[in-house]
């Protein structure tokens, strides 16, 4: 079911912060520019590495999906890990299927394809994010 892995998502109470350690310390080059997404409560910086990217998250407002991990995990972490699909309501059948929590129904995420999020207890610990491949991958 699962494709290639599309990125880490990595939380942090500031993605400036962040951009200066994966740039200064780490050595990366390419970043996005950093675009609110309102509906999840986040802003987003993707750093672009030759097989992945990282996905910064920082909170923003008062509905944040990060809020809870960043008040336990207050410098950050990794968030969650986000696979490639063909199909974004097929695997969520199956997943459903075969007894694992699916979070949400399929909305936009911020590759602009539809999404969803597996919850960590059927997941070994981690929360799993599916996104739909990318038609220009």
């Amino acid at each position: 079911m699962i494709g290639r892995i599309n990125h880490v998502g990595v939380a942090t109470p500031s993605i400036a912060e962040a951009v200066k350690l994966y740039r200064d310390v780490l050595g990366a080059t390419e970043f996005t520019e950093p675009r609110t997404l309102a509906e999840f409560g986040v802003t987003v910086v993707f750093v672009t590495l030759p097989n992945a990217q990282v996905e910064l998250l920082e909170p923003y407002g008062d509905t944040s999906v990060i809020a809870d991990f960043l008040a336990k995990n207050p410098r950050g972490g990794q968030h969650h890990l986000c696979f490639e699909v063909e199909d974004i309501y097929a695997a969520r059948d199956e997943l459903v299927g075969k007894g694992a929590t699916v979070l949400n129904e399929p909305r936009i995420g911020a590759h602009g394809t539809p999404v969803i999020f597996v919850h960590p207890r059927d997941m070994g610990g981690v929360l799993v994010e599916l996104m739909q491949t990318p038609k220009d991958a």
